[in-house]
């Protein structure tokens, strides 16, 4: 074992290069604490020391913070910083490249301040920093890595291998079946497992991930927030079992995040079989959740199998109506033709509410030619009365202002001329402010008059003045 280790450990270096303390990573990801916070303590009289390490810190003064926060430790271990200070220190020893320093500091913190407040960061930290020296050749930290891993990886949440109580150092403990009773409370020990879950990923994911397959073949309450983050490290690995492991996750495991962080990231893994695999959640998943996030993915996935496979869900009568809506609106949303096909669906449809969503996607585009259906949905009478409304609502936000004046003067319905004289209201143009005087003026229709003249009242053009007073002087 050791050889295959110390043969690969090269790629454990994406461990240290990659900052998973930092928030840029997605929220699987196993995080520490990397930004000391400001003193709380002005009476404490390692108030000053704290103060200056973390200046020290902050202005990446690693070995200068490191000296000065061991120098809180030492000259005040009844500090209220002292605990956190062990803490920083190892930190700071870190960045510094002092690692085996730092894991003496960290296990110098575990033993004289077990309940200090980064007591979890300091496990997630150790483990981080084992995986480092690992990936510089030591066996004996590639080794306990792996046999954490394997522990983590037990079928049952008692199981261990061994009995392990912990790491060699003393830092990183499989808690058992007393920590269970937790339930799926992401606390800082699933950080730490899947940390070194990850170490061993990168060390040998053909060895990991068989490992990570058994994490996500655990059904208790207490492994979930663990699985979720074991999903995460599945899709980093683009195998030929990847999408099928993600899968075996979204159809069975019991914990709803885990299933939808398993859809979601089953649509970064390109290929024919994850649109196959989507499309078969879409068609079959009795999970709205699921079904919508797989809606979304199929989405984003862009190529022609899944622009078929939205389409398809559109046009299916017997598919839940909040699906048709969702992949009509990505429909519309797409610029591979998802308008074009729009207009071809919507005479198939009987749904009014599926129509509106349809009217929508259209009208998020701007070719000439989808404008141009939405004129001739509003002219056509034999369309109900609301739709057409909602196809001159959209309208109204872009046709010019003669298009409007020819619809308005086409149209016999007084809603839809309604909503014309607001959209020439809406319009920061003095053409649009003649237009609403026209109608003031020479309309037959009064209460169609009466509009014209309220929105005139809340125009700030002067002619509009001039027109609300002829009116009062007649």
């Amino acid at each position: 074992m050791i050889r295959w280790m110390l043969g690969s450990v090269a790629a454990l270096a994406l461990a240290s290069a990659t900052p998973w303390g930092q928030d840029t990573l997605p929220h699987a990801a196993p995080r520490f604490a990397v930004e000391a916070p400001a003193s709380w303590l002005p009476d404490d009289p390692a108030d000053s020391l704290y103060r200056a390490g973390r200046d020290a810190l902050n202005r990446r003064q690693y070995r200068k913070a490191a000296e000065l926060f061991a120098q809180v430790s030492s000259r005040y271990p009844r500090s209220g910083y002292a605990g956190d200070a062990l803490y920083w220190e190892a930190f700071a020893l870190y960045r510094a490249d002092d690692l085996r320093t730092s894991l003496a500091r960290l296990d110098d913190q575990k033993r004289r301040y077990p309940s200090a407040a980064t007591a979890g960061d300091a496990a997630a930290l150790a483990t981080r920093v084992r995986g480092e020296l690992a990936r510089r050749g030591d066996a004996g930290m590639a080794a306990d890595l792996v046999g954490e891993a394997e522990d983590i990886a037990a079928t049952s949440p008692g199981e261990s291998r061994g009995g392990r109580a912990g790491s060699r150092n003393g830092l990183t403990t499989a808690r058992g079946s007393a920590d269970m009773a937790h339930g799926d409370r992401c606390d800082e020990d699933s950080d730490v497992k899947v940390m070194a879950l990850n170490a061993v990923m990168q060390m040998d994911a053909d060895r990991a991930m068989p490992l990570l397959t058994r994490v996500l073949a655990k059904r208790d309450a207490a492994s979930a927030c663990l699985r979720r983050k074991a999903v995460f490290l599945v899709a980093q690995q683009r195998t030929d079992s990847t999408a099928t492991i993600l899968m075996r996750a979204v159809r069975d495991d019991p914990d709803p995040e885990v299933r939808e962080q398993a859809v979601f990231w089953l649509s970064q893994v390109p290929g024919p079989r994850t649109v196959a695999l989507l499309d078969s959640l879409v068609r079959f998943s009795n999970d709205e959740a699921i079904q919508d996030k797989a809606v979304f993915a199929l989405s984003q996935e862009g190529s022609d199998q899944a622009q078929a496979a939205l389409r398809a869900l559109a046009e299916r009568n017997d598919a839940p109506r909040e699906a048709r809506e969702r992949a009509i609106f990505w429909l519309g949303q797409s610029r591979n033709g998802g308008p074009a096909y729009l207009r071809q669906l919507y005479p198939k449809l009987a749904d009014e509410g599926l129509k509106e969503r349809l009217i929508f996607g259209i009208a998020q585009s701007n070719e000439a030619a989808d404008r141009q259906w939405l004129l001739d949905l509003v002219r056509n009478g034999s369309e109900d009365v609301e739709l057409r409304k909602r196809a001159l609502f959209w309208v109204a936000q872009s046709a010019d202002l003669a298009q409007l004046d020819a619809l308005y003067k086409s149209l016999t319905d007084g809603e839809l001329k309604e909503q014309i004289i607001f959209g020439f209201a809406q319009r920061k143009d003095p053409a649009a402010v003649d237009r609403l005087i026209t109608i003031a003026k020479t309309d037959k229709d009064p209460e169609l008059r009466k509009k014209a003249l309220f929105w005139l009242g809340q125009s700030r053009d002067p002619r509009a003045v001039d027109v609300l007073e002829q009116f009062l002087n007649e």
